[in-house]
């Protein structure tokens, strides 16, 4: 009774006893991955707020075009899966889920990294890859606990000074951006993995001047020394 998973080969809409349920804590309206299949939902019902005790709601690879304001009402949610849908937005209200700590948006249609996240304080893992997003903005400070952060396929130019202050990121993924340069004191990220392979902190399909590539693999003591270079210039 606590944990409810819906499938079918078209879903379209979320049964209305669904939200009758109200000791439920795991929703799943996702099909099964190996399934290859893809649901067509382009809503998800204001309902969804009568949920209160909802841990984790997964509603991956839909058809959604919105997500209700009623999303902040679920204060107990920890995991939100919103991949391979057709999001360009999110609402304010999000930034009431003060207990997420893991979000999924990865594949939607967002241009920039909505406010509502930076709210989050929670938040350890954002995953907002493939979404052509083009601007991150300063606030991103806010998420002082995120762990992971993945960016890739996007369409960044640059990176905030203010991405230097996630101390605790571990995983950070900027591949296949724009970007040419990093901040200055972007080897301040010091709990990052920086490995051989840029496996945790990856910056592959960029245009990479500065610091270039060679420099970036040696971690960030090697970026350090370059920036600091470049001041005695």
């Amino acid at each position: 009774k606590k944990k409810l998973k819906i499938s079918g080969r078209e879903l379209l809409s979320v049964p209305i006893q669904v939200f009758g349920l109200e000791q439920l804590q795991v929703l799943e309206m996702s099909p099964e991955r190996e399934s290859c299949l893809r649901y067509r939902m382009e809503l998800l019902p204001q309902e969804i707020g009568r949920l209160r005790n909802l841990t984790c709601l997964h509603v991956d690879s839909n058809n959604l075009k919105k997500i209700p304001a009623e999303i902040g009402s679920l204060s107990r949610l920890e995991r939100l899966t919103l991949s391979n849908n057709s999001l360009s937005s999110l609402p304010a209200e999000m930034g009431a889920l003060q207990r997420l700590h893991s979000l999924h948006l990865a594949n939607n249609s967002l241009t920039e990294l909505p406010a509502p996240l930076c709210q989050l304080r929670s938040l350890t893992f954002l995953d907002v890859s493939d979404n052509k997003i083009d601007t991150i903005p300063s606030s991103i400070r806010h998420l002082e606990k995120l762990e992971t952060l993945l960016l890739l396929f996007n369409s960044l130019e640059s990176l905030p000074e203010d991405i230097c202050l996630l101390r605790n990121l571990h995983t950070l993924w900027l591949g296949n951006n724009h970007l040419q340069s990093l901040p200055a004191a972007f080897g301040e990220l010091v709990n990052l993995d920086w490995g051989y392979n840029y496996c945790s902190c990856n910056f592959e399909g960029n245009p990479l001047e500065s610091p270039p590539p060679d420099v970036c693999s040696r971690g960030p003591e090697g970026i350090r020394d370059y920036f600091s270079s470049l001041r005695r210039i």
